[in-house]
């Protein structure tokens, strides 16, 4: 059972994992915490693009010699096989650490799988450490996995200034492989964000086809898409494919007459629940996201 200066490190490890957010795909997020024999942290690492060391190399190497005998927390199972880097079960059984906590299962993983592995080489390993928080991470790279396509999100401002949304969409675009602009241009998140040859940006139209759409992001690399703007007619197009809605909503006075934008939006999104609501300047922002059987 993870201790609790070791939930602190899965904690602080899924906090950095979200670094890596809209530079790693098509590889997932994932962070990294190297604790030593007493349990201090001493070092700590994400994977910031495909083609670069993963988290727990990086972390590794940050802690040198006093990861020996020590705990790995990691938010995903160490990869099991040879890609553009070597796999990270074997980085951590060279470090002669003595016990590894993950919380989510890497499903790609090859053979026994990177956790059995470690078993073998007589490492400890504890599955499942705080897995529902480092979903808020890896849960669009799942998602991505299991459907064949990016997860999407879907951004406006409710009556806009063009700079409020501007400004409030910049942020969401750092988080995201993928943009489409309002006039239909595709355009990386992080331009130029991205390994080589590891993605590439989708030329010209989406068509009018969804499926086939949704197809030609994925190709791409992308593991996440933003559609932001509400009159965007990539909107229209993978509407029913959109897995998440993020409104901003001008704040209003503490006494005021209803109008038809207060409360969602003015817009209803069939199937969809709240999950989020905080203040965003002038703006309240709501989250919503698509109900899943």
């Amino acid at each position: 059972m993870a201790t609790p200066n070791e939930l602190t490190a899965m904690r602080r490890a899924i906090a950095i994992s979200a670094q890596g957010l809209g530079t790693t795909s098509p590889n997932p997020p994932v962070g990294c915490v190297i604790l030593d024999c007493d349990g201090v942290p001493v070092g700590e690492g994400y994977h910031l693009r495909k083609g670069d060391h993963h988290a727990e190399v990086n972390a590794l190497t940050a802690a040198g010699e006093r990861a020996e005998g020590g705990t790995a927390v990691v938010t995903l199972e160490p990869c099991n096989h040879h890609g553009r880097t070597p796999p990270c079960r074997q980085a951590v059984i060279d470090a002669k650490v003595s016990r590894v906590l993950m919380a989510v299962m890497d499903p790609t993983s090859r053979g026994e799988g990177g956790a059995a592995v470690l078993e073998q080489a007589g490492i400890e390993v504890e599955r499942g450490v705080l897995e529902q928080e480092a979903l808020l991470v890896l849960g669009p790279w799942l998602h991505s996995l299991r459907t064949g396509r990016p997860y999407i999100t879907w951004a406006y401002t409710v009556g806009a200034e063009e700079e409020h949304g501007h400004q409030a969409l910049t942020e969401l675009r750092r988080t995201h492989d993928l943009v489409i602009r309002r006039n239909g241009a595709i355009e990386e998140g992080v331009p130029g964000g991205h390994g080589e040859d590891a993605f590439r940006v989708p030329d010209g139209s989406l068509g009018d086809e969804p499926a086939k759409a949704a197809r030609d992001l994925a190709k791409s690399g992308a593991r996440s898409v933003l559609i932001e703007g509400s009159e965007n007619e990539a909107a229209r197009l993978l509407a029913g494919l959109v897995d998440s809605v993020i409104i901003d909503v001008p704040s209003t006075p503490p006494s005021t007459t209803p109008t038809a934008v207060s409360g969602f939006g003015g817009v209803v999104h069939a199937g969809f629940q709240l999950v989020g609501v905080r203040p965003s300047g002038r703006y309240v922002r709501l989250t919503k996201e698509r109900h899943r059987c």
